[in-house]
């Protein structure tokens, strides 16, 4: 009897979770993979669903229950794990006692993506506690997202009976399924790589046809935003500025021991082959950083990009014997230029650093000033410029001779279109040194 009972709501939530996914389809195109890609499984061993990725766990009398209250609730309950999928929330590596904070922040920011979805399929009461929580947010970043929520979170110790207050507000589904940490199988990359590809598609297609759509989805646009930008690590970007050429050192690579150990056994202490003397190395030879030093751009967000420069440039390693760094401060005119040709300039430029500035913001006459010194040839060779900034001004129409990047710091990114010959890179605060996201515009 009760194994009959059992397999007629089981019937039941199927029609549900049929209806959901349509009704969801009717009004949002654009997610009709994503809303597609889970297998539906029924559980008792669950108190609400759950997702890893593949599946869609669900418990029948939870679900029920949902949507006996109403329709809308069971639609927020599935596209709620649909968005932990579709943002690459499950597969985020994090430190097992930051698991809840971590749980938390991603759970507000899915729910603020659909409070903010204006469809009737999704809505939900106003909530003042709600639009609290998303105001004192957005007041410390630009765009709701998990890793953000997370460290200002995680920066801000709260009583603990605030932040049970924000589980019991913003907690949806169980999250015991998602693989965070470095030591996971690796099946779920199969699952990441596919929700990726569905992520891509989706912002192609907002971007192309389905417009319309993206202006009422305008939280979920710049989610999607967010989420494709590339990531590389800061030091392999700074390789781009490096020369290729022969300098005086042993080349080990080169070597071949098994020459070498035949000619010491046959003629003994005659190599047939010896080491290189030279060898070819990339390092940096001449390159420009120039710093936004305009009102808008935070004297604190130029301090943090110096030092991580700084940190990568000082190295012995990334240096030839004979190099010269153009720090170029500008707001909307050239204010001062710094030429460092020792790694202890370096060090004594960074500890004695003073923002000069604060106008308004014009990036042509930074680009003016290094052509000149082109022309004059105050470089041997000249790879590229890194150009430092929020991004508010006016660019160049003319792509120079060398390689140009926008560098912008994410806790004040908000999304500026730099010219087609740039690169735009976004450094994050919180992976700082280890990673920077990166897109190609």
């Amino acid at each position: 009897m009760f194994e009959e009972q059992l397999l007629e709501k089981v019937n039941i939530c199927q029609e549900i979770l049929r209806d959901t996914k349509n009704e969801l389809y009717l009004n949002m195109r654009f997610l009709d993979v994503a809303l597609n890609t889970f297998s539906l499984q029924s559980t008792m061993e669950r108190e609400r669903t759950a997702t890893d990725g593949v599946g869609y766990y669900f418990n029948p009398e939870y679900l029920i229950e949902q949507y006996k209250e109403s329709s809308q609730k069971t639609n927020r309950c599935y596209l709620h794990s649909v968005l932990h999928c579709l943002f690459g929330h499950l597969w985020h590596p994090v430190e097992k006692e930051k698991e809840d904070l971590w749980n938390l922040a991603c759970d507000i920011t899915v729910e603020y993506i659909m409070d903010n979805l204006y469809y009737r399929c999704l809505r939900n009461h106003s909530n003042p506690y709600r639009k609290l929580v998303y105001n004192n947010l957005l007041e410390q970043m630009p765009v709701i997202n998990a890793e953000a929520v997370f460290h200002v979170l995680e920066k801000n110790s709260m009583d603990p009976r605030a932040q049970a207050r924000l589980m019991l507000e913003f907690l949806v589904d169980e999250h015991d399924l998602w693989q965070r940490q470095e030591n996971a199988p690796n099946a779920p990359m199969e699952q990441q790589n596919q929700w990726k590809d569905i992520r891509d598609k989706m912002e192609t297609e907002l971007e192309t046809f389905s417009k319309e759509a993206a202006e009422d989805s305008k939280s979920l646009v710049e989610q999607l935003k967010v989420e494709n930008r590339e990531r590389y690590d800061y030091r392999t970007f700074l390789k781009k500025f490096c020369v290729l050429k022969e300098e005086m050192q042993v080349d080990m690579d080169s070597f071949d021991y098994i020459f070498y150990n035949y000619g010491m056994e046959m003629y003994g202490n005659m190599p047939l082959i010896e080491p290189q003397e030279t060898k070819e190395v990339k390092k940096i030879e001449d390159f420009v950083i120039v710093i936004d030093t305009s009102m808008s751009c935070k004297t604190e967000l130029v301090q943090k990009f110096l030092e991580e420069t700084y940190s990568i440039l000082s190295q012995a390693e990334s240096f030839y014997r004979r190099f010269r760094i153009h720090i170029i401060q500008c707001d909307e005119r050239v204010q001062s230029d710094v030429v460092i040709e020792k790694a202890q300039q370096l060090r004594d430029y960074m500890e004695q650093f003073e923002v000069k500035g604060m106008g308004g913001t014009d990036f042509r006459p930074a680009f003016e000033y290094v052509n000149r010194l082109l022309t004059e040839k105050a470089f041997q060779k000249l790879r590229g410029l890194i150009y430092f900034t929020d991004g508010y001004g006016t660019f160049p129409l003319k792509k120079p001779l060398y390689d140009v990047a926008f560098v912008f710091f994410k806790e004040d990114y908000l999304d500026v279109d730099v010219p087609a010959w740039a690169i735009k890179l976004i450094l994050g605060e919180e992976d700082i040194g280890n990673t920077v996201e990166a897109s190609r515009t």
